[in-house]
């Protein structure tokens, strides 16, 4: 399968750095090529369906309907 079109503009293209597994759902955190790290929680399922291992070449689809900002 590939994709030849998607409406989420934004899109990571990185590197899977890290999973953490969990029985339900996992943790992977993608590195982009300029060092941000994107992390997403997804099914523990989907992570063996998609053969999601550190070092695979992945692209992070952001979709958000909020963004919220807090001052420091």
């Amino acid at each position: 399968m590939s994709i030849t079109a998607i409406n989420v503009r934004n899109q990571f293209r990185g590197k899977v750095k890290e999973i953490i597994e969990g029985p339900v759902v996992s943790e992977i955190d993608v590195e982009t090529p300029s060092g941000l790290v994107v992390t997403s929680v997804i099914t523990t399922r989907s992570v063996k369906e998609l053969g999601l291992k550190p070092g695979r070449d992945v692209v992070a689809l952001v979709k958000s309907t909020e963004v919220s900002i807090a001052t420091l």
